[in-house]
């Protein structure tokens, strides 16, 4: 990726609704340019998928919680991850150093719910145990990062 590239990524990940010739003006190429890079930049998997930041309140998901996950020594990491990521309330999984193995984040409705979903996760065979810490609000998350610029050379 060159300086271009990047920038085109720094401007989608502001407002990824911005239109070609939009993009073109503000990287100084022609639209038709800007299409075959993100064109690139998108089949290479730099550019994963674009979507609408939605308030999770606002369509009824007003609990967040970061569960850890401790595997047992018998599961397999694989089927684990199958059983994650076929719970929807299930956001994000990230694979963890340390005791616990994954950290989840999950949104549901109500407190109700996510007892049920702890039930299901401590029942997943390869889960040991959860630790579950619930979100009082959040101030902010999805901050997209500035994308290092290259080294000059």
């Amino acid at each position: 990726m060159d300086a271009i590239d990047l920038s085109l990524v720094e401007l989608l990940r502001g407002n990824a609704r911005l239109s070609y010739a939009e993009l073109a003006r503000q990287v100084g190429l022609s639209a038709p340019a800007v299409h075959e890079r993100v064109g690139k930049l998108e089949s290479s998997g730099v550019v994963r998928g674009y979507r609408a930041e939605v308030s999770p309140e606002a369509i009824g998901l007003g609990v967040t919680a970061l569960i850890g996950i401790v595997e047992g020594s018998g599961g397999d990491t694989d089927d684990v991850l199958e059983a994650f990521r076929a719970m929807p309330e299930i956001e994000s999984c990230y694979f963890m150093a340390g005791v616990e193995s994954f950290l989840l984040k999950a949104r549901v409705g109500t407190i109700a719910e996510l007892e049920q979903l702890i039930m299901r996760l401590n029942r997943t065979p390869g889960v040991a145990s959860t630790r579950t810490a619930v979100a009082l609000s959040t101030k902010w998350e999805n901050r997209p990062q500035p994308v290092p610029t290259p080294p000059a050379g």
